[in-house]
């Protein structure tokens, strides 16, 4: 089955820079095997979970396990890593990992598709502090995103949330379905997308996290509009799903997985920022992946996960079905039954953040 999205954007080859980085930066093993119908705890009790990583960042299930917050029940296994949700969650739904995260709109559309897998916890999104933006040089004629008609824009994946984006805010400009389709939309890393928009390969970025901050510290560019302006405050992005079938086998790996990931999230959160970015740097130099670096790492400012231990609404994929139903991807939005699931989320029962929260207590430094 596939994730790609019905709606097309014009994507015509951009630059040989551009495959050339994508293939660079897209690292996926052949670890991923058809063993995952059989996953479940060892003799001693520890369940061991294939997933995709992301270069130069730390994850939260990463940062979970360095911190103890597993509690011993379960063992991470990288086999490789993407830059793409829709793949991520495509490779958790066929069995090639355990589990994988993407935007609410491309859950949506592979459990739509048949896809049997659901949503245990939120794992990114925008905050008060951090939200991605759509950037153009400081001196660029484009305005407007009216103006990207006939332009390159650079995004993560196609059918994620920047595409999405991007169609939202077309439309509200009040563009036809075929002026949008004329706006090209150009795959590359998020480590490498800046870099191609101050050389001119692409005419517009659309940047997030510690790639967003460090393009801000640099200047030269302009913000073309942000997400939190569009859709009107701090906002939960996407989850993390397992299938269906591993969940009914492996109840307990699941709730130690969504257990863990929400203090990593709340850890994040309530840290000083500084010890933060000090315990990524320390992960990302003790696992020595090729071609990876911690420059970034300073400019991050916080999980950008506004739910309280990563809850999920209904409304967290609501938010995307104006583009999933214009685009042709579903006709009707899934059920939340169908999408997703806070039974393994002990620690939220609800979305609001209490006052008085703490930060969890890490179990290793």
């Amino acid at each position: 089955m596939s994730i790609r999205t019905q709606f097309r954007f014009r994507r015509k080859p951009a630059v040989r820079v551009v495959a050339l980085a994508v293939a660079a930066a897209t690292v996926l093993t052949a670890c991923g095997s058809s063993e995952s119908s059989e996953s479940g705890p060892d003799a001693s009790g520890v369940t061991t979970l294939r997933y995709q990583g992301w270069n130069n960042q730390v994850t939260l299930p990463e940062l979970a396990d360095y911190l103890g917050f597993f509690d011993g029940k379960i063992k991470l296994n990288w086999v490789g890593n993407t830059i793409s949700g829709p793949q991520d969650i495509q490779s958790a739904a066929t069995g090639e990992t355990d589990f994988g995260g993407a935007f609410g709109g491309a859950v949506a559309k592979l459990v739509s598709s048949g896809a049997d897998i659901k949503a245990v916890i939120n794992y990114y999104g925008g905050d008060d502090k951090d939200f991605g933006a759509y950037y153009v040089p400081a001196d660029s004629p484009i305005k407007s995103a009216r103006d990207l008609i006939g332009k390159k824009v650079a995004v993560n994946t196609l059918g994620g949330q920047n595409e999405a984006d991007i169609f939202n805010e077309l439309k509200k400009e009040g563009l036809t379905q075929e002026e949008i389709k004329q706006v090209e939309l150009v795959t590359l890393p998020p480590p490498n997308q800046e870099d191609a928009l101050r050389k001119g390969q692409v005419d517009a970025a659309g940047l997030s996290g510690q790639f967003k901050q460090r393009a801000d510290a640099a200047g030269g560019l302009r913000v073309l509009w942000d997400q939190h302006s569009e859709y009107g405050g701090p906002f939960n992005g996407g989850p993390y799903v397992f299938r269906n079938d591993f969940i009914k086998k492996n109840p307990d790996a699941v709730r130690a997985f969504v257990d863990g990931v929400g203090k990593a999230i709340q850890w994040a959160r309530l840290t000083p920022r500084d010890e933060v970015i000090k315990t990524f740097t320390t992960i990302i130099e003790a696992r020595h992946r090729p071609n990876e670096n911690t420059d970034t790492l300073k400019y991050w400012l916080t999980p950008g996960v506004p739910s309280y231990y990563g809850y999920i609404e209904y409304s967290d994929f609501e938010r995307w079905a104006d583009w999933l139903k214009a685009t042709g991807a579903v006709k009707e939005l899934p059920s939340a039954n169908e999408l997703f699931t806070n039974e393994f989320n002990t620690n939220a029962t609800t979305a609001v953040q209490p006052a008085d929260a703490q930060a969890p207590q890490a179990a290793k430094k």
